[in-house]
């Protein structure tokens, strides 16, 4: 059975002023798994690393991550968002399992 995520972290301006350009940091806790170990019986550990984030503003996609196995325990996604008009981001980390884990955040422009 796969482990639980941890609670995401966002950090982000909750204002900003239009065209302007804000960063977005995202952090989320994941007990990552390579596939390469094997368990205490000898059989293979299945893989299980966040796979895919994404961040959506007003439910138009504005940043992806497609992630392999080389990526870290616990990722950090920083990126640049130009502030044009206020609107809610959801941020999503989906892993090998299937589960998904959302966090959202609030921008006020003007």
């Amino acid at each position: 059975m796969a482990a639980p995520m941890g609670r995401p972290r966002v950090s982000m301006r909750s204002s900003a002023k239009p065209g302007e350009m804000i960063e977005i940091r995202t952090l989320i806790t994941h007990p990552m798994e390579n596939g390469h170990r094997r368990d205490s019986s000898g059989a293979h550990v299945p893989r299980d690393i966040i796979r895919l984030f994404t961040a959506s503003f007003e439910g138009a996609e504005v940043f992806r991550v497609e992630a392999h196995t080389a990526i870290a325990a616990n990722p950090y996604f920083a990126f640049p968002f130009r502030a044009e008009r206020s609107g809610s981001f959801t941020f999503a980390w989906t892993n090998d399992a299937g589960t998904t884990v959302t966090a959202t955040a609030r921008l006020r422009v003007g």
